[in-house]
């Protein structure tokens, strides 16, 4: 006879003498769950993920097509997003600052596009160096001038980089090598001025990224 009726409820349930059984019934719902839901993403991995998805699209847009190889870019713009975030902080060296390293990313790149270009379809390469309804006086000086612009192409890719990496970083070494040299009150204008020169040189950063890379997809983007 029970004694009393919640004695039900009371742990006394064992599958061996050693092995106590009472409150595995609160974890079996821990093993019907899908694998998937222990893959929670961190927070900047979800970030990460929006920034990438987010520069795919503006690829596919500029590119006008519904391609899906848009790695390259994406890579492009984190690394060098990446360099000159990194520049910021002190006593850490800023690459994307000096020519050679602009020059080593635009130069492979846009060499390979050309190649590419040129060998596959040449004909449509010619059609670039001479605009539409060019009249036939000045076709040669289009040809010369076209060419003359597609050649300077990586050059101005670095250039535009490094100076606008280079000034800000002055200008910042500049104003903060005269604050042991002026009175407190300026001093604390000088900080403002410090602070706000960083978040444009962050800007900045994000900024000079993007424009690198619509550049290269918009010279990818001709050549078919």
């Amino acid at each position: 006879m029970m004694m009393n009726l919640f004695s039900i409820f009371d742990p006394t349930s064992t599958f061996l003498p050693s092995l106590s059984l009472n409150w595995s019934s609160t974890l079996i719902m821990m093993f019907l769950l899908p694998s998937t839901y222990w893959l929670i993403l961190s927070r900047k991995s979800i970030l990460l993920n929006n920034l990438l998805y987010k520069i795919n699209l503006e690829i596919k847009i500029l590119l006008n097509s519904k391609i899906n190889s848009t790695l390259m870019f994406a890579s492009l713009f984190l690394f060098i997003l990446f360099n000159n975030f990194m520049g910021l902080f002190p006593y850490i060296f800023t690459s994307t600052s000096h020519l050679a390293t602009c020059m080593t990313l635009s130069v492979p790149l846009w060499l390979s596009l050309m190649l590419f270009g040129w060998i596959k379809n040449m004909n449509h390469m010619f059609t670039h160096l001479v605009p539409q309804n060019t009249p036939n006086a000045l076709m040669s000086f289009m040809v010369l001038i076209e060419s003359i612009s597609n050649l300077i192409r990586p050059l101005t890719l670095a250039v535009r980089l490094t100076a606008n990496i280079i000034a800000g970083h002055l200008l910042m070494t500049l104003l903060s090598s005269i604050g042991t040299k002026i009175m407190m009150l300026s001093s604390s204008l000088l900080v403002v001025t410090q602070i706000s020169l960083l978040i444009l040189e962050y800007a900045v950063s994000i900024i000079q990224a993007y424009v690198f890379m619509v550049l290269i997809t918009l010279y990818s983007s001709e050549v078919k």
